[in-house]
């Protein structure tokens, strides 16, 4: 049990690091229409709250490894 926990703890600090170079990755369009003063696309920011929802209710490693990654727009 202790194992399983361990390797979901692993699992998920992965996802979540790679969730994080993807949001900071396209952090620049934020900062560039805050600048400019334009809105981004719905589709967009659907992206980005996909990302920060991607490990809301994985509770096992087999839902780590089941994880879709949203697609870009």
């Amino acid at each position: 049990m202790a194992s399983q926990v361990a390797a979901l703890i692993e699992e998920v600090a992965e996802v979540r690091a790679k969730r994080d170079a993807l949001l900071k990755a396209s952090d620049w369009e934020v900062i560039m229409a805050k600048e400019k003063g334009t809105t981004l696309s719905a589709a967009f920011k659907t992206y980005r709250q996909d990302l920060r929802d991607i490990t809301e209710n994985v509770t096992t490693v087999d839902q780590v490894d089941a994880i879709t990654w949203p697609t870009k727009p």
